[in-house]
């Protein structure tokens, strides 16, 4: 992806990510040239890699946010909301592809111990089931974790469930792909920065939170009208408590659109006027590569009306 409109992207020398190398969060920095260029710094959480990008010990950040089987990360989206100011630069999106990992030339009859993450293990139950039923099962901070351990012990009967990107990093040999009994698994990550807005692109995204004037009946609602009433699609609309006292919550958006979009930037000027408060968490562009289909049909869809529109005008009576 170019980053020509974007300062903070192109200004970037250093990026951090939630470590250690190997992690699903690394594999999609590298999978994009211009962060894989960056000097990469990990961190062992993902609020630390966020508090390093706001305090300014890294230039950009890349954290996990949301996982198609896991749902949304809450520490990300709460140390977004509450603790930093950063803004968001671009999503990554990653399919969740596990493998089974082991020294090299290790038979796969011969593995007696199986290691990673328990949210990872648990989600290639299905294939431990059938190929390594009885097979013992050790938990890891991470999948990247598991494959450094098993690399660092060199015991050809133990094995990890990792990504590729581990297999690469550690020097283990794959010895089964793709175990995971949901291949259509996916993790979104975003890329944040502390002072850019992205140039829009016609394919973009806006997140927000709304904190609510009064928890009180309607309230929600009064919010989703906004959205409603300008025609913006919502792709993610989440309650957070704010912290402060029992029952008070504030709402995470992400919308369709550009503050430069005169809608987008009229529907954030009235929930500013009208609710609690609202935090810009960036506009940016959304991932996907549908990206110059939906820029041309939007375009079309906004000449259509123009003319439309001055057709109308033209009958007016002088």
């Amino acid at each position: 992806m170019s980053t020509s409109g974007n300062s903070d992207l192109r200004s970037a020398t250093t990026i951090g990510y939630l470590g250690p190398e190997g992690t699903f969060t690394e594999q999609a920095m590298h999978g994009e040239a211009d962060l894989a260029a960056l000097q990469s710094v990990p961190f062992a959480s993902m609020p630390d890699v966020l508090f390093a990008v706001h305090e300014g010990a890294v230039d950009l950040g890349v954290v996990p946010i949301e996982n198609a089987i896991e749902g949304t990360v809450n520490a990300t989206i709460d140390t977004l909301a509450f603790d930093v100011d950063l803004l968001i630069q671009r999503e990554l999106v990653q399919r969740v592809q596990h493998n089974l990992l082991t020294v090299p030339g290790a038979p796969l009859d011969g593995i007696t111990k199986v290691v990673s993450i328990p949210v990872a293990t648990a989600q290639c139950r299905t294939w431990l089931r059938a190929q390594l039923p009885d097979v013992a099962q050790g938990a890891a901070n991470s999948t990247a974790e598991a494959a450094r351990a098993v690399a660092e012990a060199g015991d050809p009967s133990v094995a990890a469930i990792a990504n590729l990107r581990a297999a690469e990093v550690y020097g283990l040999d794959v010895a089964a792909a793709d175990i995971e009994d949901h291949p259509e698994n996916r993790t979104r990550f975003v890329v944040v920065g502390r002072n850019a807005v992205p140039a829009p692109t016609g394919h973009d995204k806006t997140s927000i939170v709304v904190y609510q004037q009064a928890d009180r009946p309607g309230s929600l609602l009064s919010i989703l009208q906004e959205f409603a009433a300008r025609a913006i699609n919502l792709t993610l609309l989440l309650s957070r408590p704010t912290k402060t006292s029992l029952g008070d919550y504030c709402f995470l958006l992400e919308l369709d659109g550009h503050i430069a979009d005169e809608v987008v930037a009229d529907c954030l000027r009235q929930l500013k006027t009208k609710q609690g408060d609202v935090k810009f968490l960036g506009s940016y562009p959304a991932a996907g590569d549908q990206a110059p289909a939906v820029r041309s049909a939007a375009d079309t869809a906004t000449d259509d009306a123009a003319g439309w529109l001055d057709d109308l005008r033209s009958r007016i009576d002088d």
